[in-house]
């Protein structure tokens, strides 16, 4: 029988991590925090690599627990006006081999409570990237509206993300797909309930769901130039 990676000692732990976000309640709480978050989520990691390989062989599930899949449970406080040192999230993201940061390509997953989805796509991407995007998008217009209207697709994502208030500089204002072309992320969210995180066939789903974006993470991933 299929046991699950999450259970509802996650969505509690972050609960009262957002109550208590101080150095000394977390330290008091770590072992919750090893054993409710950090573990399920290196499991979750390790266990979703091969249904990430069958989607693309150049993206990476990465379940160290430092330097991985995994993000950081403290937060860079350095520059922000909140200095809680703590996120209330857990997080993964599962990058593109040849990507170092959360600005290339990747399969995302959320976990907060009261707020659990997944993700696809490319978020605020450097201006050169951004910009062979936009140039994919015009050269291939019905290639991006077969990966971004496709049936599974169309029916469990839906593009998010900023956008420019008016069209790029160097695009037809009245291209048919001005509305994409002003997009300054190229991200696609897929939600989920805390029930389903904690069932037993969450890495089933969440795979399912990562398959379903495949076009859309090729076109992607092509436009930039890396490999597929």
């Amino acid at each position: 029988m299929k046991r699950a990676h999450f259970s509802p000692a996650l969505f509690t732990f972050l609960k009262e991590l957002r109550r208590h976000n101080n150095r000394e309640w977390f330290l008091a709480n770590k072992g919750r925090y090893e054993s409710d978050v950090r573990e399920p989520l290196l499991r979750f990691i390790g266990d979703f690599a091969p249904h990430l390989h069958r989607i693309s062989p150049h993206f990476v599930a990465d379940a160290r627990p430092v330097g991985g899949s995994m993000f950081r449970i403290y937060r860079d406080t350095r520059f922000a006006r909140d200095k809680s040192p703590y996120k209330t999230v857990a997080a993964v993201q599962f990058r593109h081999e040849q990507g170092g940061d959360v600005h290339t390509p990747g399969f995302y997953l959320h976990l907060e409570p009261g707020n659990v989805f997944g993700g696809a796509g490319l978020w605020h991407p450097d201006s050169g990237s951004l910009r062979r995007v936009r140039e994919a998008i015009v050269e291939h217009p019905e290639k991006w509206k077969r990966a971004t209207s496709g049936r599974s697709f169309g029916r469990d994502y839906r593009l998010t993300g900023e956008s420019l208030k008016r069209p790029p500089r160097g695009f037809d204002p009245e291209h048919p797909l001005i509305g994409d072309l002003r997009r300054k992320d190229f991200v696609a969210t897929t939600s989920f309930t805390e029930e389903d995180a904690c069932s037993p066939a969450f890495l089933t789903t969440y795979a399912k769901r990562a398959k379903f974006a495949t076009e859309f993470m090729e076109f992607l991933t092509r436009a930039i130039d890396l490999r597929w």
